[in-house]
């Protein structure tokens, strides 16, 4: 009897369900999450020939190594077909918060070099208004505390802190840090990822909306649900 509690198995599911939206010789870039490793894994077993992958994290560059499937580096290739990538929210325009596996700024790099964004998600990640998941920010270390500043003007009800990881700030592959952000209702993404990305310091925005998903695997109980964008 599978151990898989009822969420593992709908990203099971949906990351199944990606696989056909890849064509044979595909250069394919690969996110990073849970979600994802169960991508990585049915892309294993699957046997698809593909031309390589782009990686957006050194977690997902060693799972994929180790099952044997090539990874680029993104100056090697300069187009991919199809980005795979799990999101933290994501609302019926496509647009998403990202990064609460810290992979963000590579996460948006590689989604950027793809004709198409496809995201895997179980449905507890579907809402209506970005901001109930804290949103990650990927920051310059010296830049942090005037950015927390920054985002806590933006309302009473807005929080802005350090990640840790074992008492210490977490550092990212790129040696930077992250701020988690709470509290925020965002209704203009596109206009927000702009306005923060310009922050003096802010290296990426977890906001997915300029790079937003062209279509999004929703696993359900009922089945997955296909949304186009």
């Amino acid at each position: 009897m599978s151990s898989m509690s009822p969420q593992d198995a709908l990203k099971a599911q949906v990351a199944k369900a990606a696989l056909s939206l890849i064509a044979p010789g595909a250069w394919v870039g690969v996110g990073t999450g849970s979600t994802v490793n169960f991508f990585i894994d049915a892309l294993a077993a699957s046997g698809l020939s593909l031309a390589g992958t782009v990686s957006s994290s050194e977690a997902s560059s060693a799972r994929l190594s180790k099952l044997g499937i090539p990874v680029f580096s993104s100056h090697e290739v300069a187009l991919l077909d199809v980005y795979v990538d799990g999101a933290d929210e994501i609302e019926p325009h496509g647009y998403m918060i990202k990064g609460g596996g810290a992979a963000l700024t590579r996460e948006k790099i590689v989604a950027a070099q793809s004709k198409q964004f496809i995201c895997i998600a179980d449905e507890s990640k579907w809402v209506q208004t970005l901001g109930a998941f804290p949103l990650p920010v990927e920051v310059i270390p010296m830049a942090a505390a005037r950015l927390i500043q920054c985002f806590e003007a933006l309302g009473s009800q807005v929080q802005a802190s350090l990640r840790l990881k074992d008492g210490q700030p977490l550092v990212t592959d790129n040696a930077q840090h992250i701020l988690d952000v709470k509290g925020l209702e965002i209704h203009d993404p596109l206009a927000f990822e702009s306005m923060v990305s310009q922050w003096p310091g802010v290296v990426t925005v977890g906001v997915f909306a300029h790079q937003k998903a062209n279509v999004c695997l929703l696993g359900t109980p009922q089945g997955v649900r296909t949304l186009y964008f």
